[in-house]
């Protein structure tokens, strides 16, 4: 069943890209990732409730609270480098290089949860990176004021999504999943609020265009469905093998891109796609 919800996580993320990436056109990035928090956390508090497991939020450890906080600053971290990423990058170039933390994932599973790291999983890895590679090509008509910021920005996004894994296991090990996923948001809500504060754009709320506002919050929609599906992936399985079936929204994300943003694959990025999409593939063996 745990495979399911990997899926599921897979196609919900998948669109939240694509949708995230038409609500910052024109509004600031950092602003999106704390507006999409708060539907984000809604969202995940309404399953707390449906699922009742509010009442073990008295039962929760230090241990598992501090872990759980710990991921939560990771995921903010990562959401806010992704769709920075997103706003000065194309989509089928940002989603490849945010898809490695599938590779630092598993070094970190085998490291810290003593996962075992098979032949086809070395494998998997190598082409993952080789498929990334392959896809990294330079932006079309790029400002020099942005450069390649994005692929910095899409490098830490791949970092922090690692760390957020590997303490989100850890943390949701002796707590309902729901619940834990609500607890993490309001850390990620924290946070990228925080950073709106600081870099000044709390003013910019109420000139927000409506349109972008309504795929700002169909985002956050298709992450809390994305969030449920994979923690309780992640609780009932591997995450050596949940991670990468959550990485293969690549192909939903690149399908879409195409179709809403008319983003074209060269052959090179193509052969790059297929050759991680196969490298993701083994990694599940």
């Amino acid at each position: 069943m745990w495979i399911l919800f990997a899926v599921g996580s897979a196609a919900f993320a998948g669109l939240t890209s694509i949708l995230a990436k038409c609500g910052i056109k024109k509004t600031d990035s950092t602003l999106a990732t704390a507006i999409r928090t708060i539907v984000v956390l809604i969202f995940s508090w309404i399953m707390v409730f449906i699922v009742h497991s509010q009442n073990e939020i008295y039962q929760i450890d230090t241990k598992t609270l501090f872990f759980l906080i710990l991921s939560g600053l990771a995921t903010g971290a990562s959401w806010l480098c992704y769709y920075r990423a997103l706003q000065l990058g194309d989509i089928n170039k940002v989603v490849p290089i945010d898809k490695t933390s599938t590779v630092l994932t598993t070094l970190l599973a085998f490291i810290i949860l003593q996962e075992q790291v098979s032949l086809f999983k070395v494998i998997g890895m190598i082409l993952i990176l080789t498929g990334t590679f392959l896809m990294i090509e330079k932006k079309q008509n790029t400002h020099q004021t942005t450069g390649n910021k994005w692929l910095l920005y899409a490098i830490g996004s791949a970092v922090f999504a690692s760390l957020t894994a590997i303490l989100g296991k850890i943390g949701i090990t002796h707590i309902e999943s729901n619940l834990g996923t609500a607890i993490r948001t309001v850390i990620v809500l924290i946070m990228s609020w925080m950073m709106v504060f600081v870099s000044g754009k709390q003013n910019e709320v109420s000139s927000i265009n409506k349109k972008e506002l309504v795929f700002i919050c169909l985002s956050g929609l298709a992450t809390g469905a994305s969030w449920l599906c994979y923690y309780k992936a992640l609780q009932d399985g591997l995450a050596s093998v949940v991670v990468p079936i959550d990485k293969l929204s690549i192909l939903v994300t690149v399908l879409f891109s195409y179709l809403v943003f008319h983003e074209k694959l060269s052959f090179k990025a193509l052969v790059g796609l297929i050759v991680i999409v196969v490298g993701t593939m083994l990694m599940l063996f």
